[in-house]
């Protein structure tokens, strides 16, 4: 058994970690982590895990690192750089689910966040969590730092095409839509039901900062710099998330090549599924669940392809995804914990 604390234990993707890790036959929870409620029950928090034995909500300090072999990092972007430094030593692996390891570049972290990494050596360190992608740098990896859900569906989708050369990297446009969890559970007037309720909106139009880092991806896939259009956009569902990319088909591949590419690359993957032909994934099928479905449409436009890939934003998109990336990183089965129906209606 690995003993394990959960750093933002108390936010929505805390909560998923705690959800999924309660129920792994190696890891034992021995640390919540949640400074504005300490002192508490997680089952205050949350009524849902009335019946799991957990350990009361504590302050960082109060945590005894000696027995500590792994840490589950949900904080926020620039609060989660900070702990993680202090601690980096003391414990064995690091999953970090926030944003503050995933740039490679500490100018384009700054530009993005607002605020200086003020520890750019350890952005040397981590290891990109897109499991599917970098699954043989995983194993053994001191700090894994898991995408964003927005690049994890976003980039599933593309990846065959990616790493075929089979699309035109200069056109790429991706829409994609979030259930509101995606925002987290602090309070904010513009997440009030009455504001996001019988509505859809777009939102930090041509600026989102995952663009970048789908774009950082791409790069180290195809060894190619690229400009993708990235739009994200909000919907009053608690949780779930749907990409769709359109992309134009390189030069002498047609749909069903490509169709066949992704067959082959993705018939042994434990957590996607390509749907059958003419079957669009939909996001209720996935909730709760580590599983990425993804289907490919010729589009009507010749020599263009309508890529759409959904994922639960709470599950793969984050805590699944850091638990799919923690057994890799100890050489166990990479479904461990993980294999669960979807829940439905």
């Amino acid at each position: 058994m690995k003993n394990a604390v959960i750093l933002g234990a108390t936010g929505y993707t805390g909560a998923e970690a705690v959800r999924l890790i309660s129920g792994h036959p190696k890891i034992n929870i021995i640390g919540l982590v949640g400074n504005t409620s300490t002192g508490v029950t997680y089952e205050s928090l949350y009524p849902n895990f009335h019946n799991i034995d957990l350990p009361i909500i504590s302050s960082i300090k109060d945590i005894d690192w000696t027995n500590v072999d792994v840490i589950f990092s949900c904080l926020p972007h620039g609060a989660s750089q900070e702990v993680i430094s202090s601690i980096y030593d003391s414990v064995d692996t690091i999953i970090d689910l926030s944003a503050d390891f995933r740039l490679k570049d500490p100018d384009l972290y700054q530009y993005l966040y607002g605020e200086k990494h003020i520890f750019p050596d350890y952005l040397k360190k981590s290891i990109y969590g897109l499991t599917e992608f970098n699954r043989k740098k995983l194993l053994g990896a001191k700090l894994v730092a898991c995408p964003g859900c927005y690049p994890t569906c976003s980039l599933l989708g593309l990846l065959p095409a990616l790493e075929s050369s089979s699309i035109d990297l200069d056109n790429i446009i991706i829409d994609a839509k979030s259930g509101a969890s995606g925002t987290g559970r602090k309070a904010s007037k513009s997440l009030h039901f009455s504001e996001i309720s019988d509505g859809c909106h777009a939102y930090s139009i041509a600026n989102h900062r995952h663009a970048p880092e789908i774009e950082q991806t791409i790069e180290n896939i195809t060894g190619r710099k690229v400009k993708v259009s990235f739009t994200p956009h909000l919907i009053p569902m608690n949780r779930g998330m749907v990409a769709t990319s359109y992309v134009k088909l390189a030069d002498g591949v047609t749909y069903q090549d490509l169709r066949q590419i992704y067959q082959d690359r993705f018939k042994n993957e434990p957590f996607v599924v390509l749907e059958n032909q003419g079957i669009s994934p939909h996001s209720r099928h996935i909730k709760g669940s580590n599983i990425c479905k993804i289907a490919l449409f010729e589009d009507r436009r010749p020599g263009w392809v309508i890529i759409i890939s959904v994922i639960d934003n709470l599950t793969k998109g984050s805590a699944g995804q850091a638990i799919q990336n923690y057994n890799l990183t100890q050489g166990w089965a990479e479904t461990l914990g993980l294999i669960n129906i979807s829940m439905f209606p």
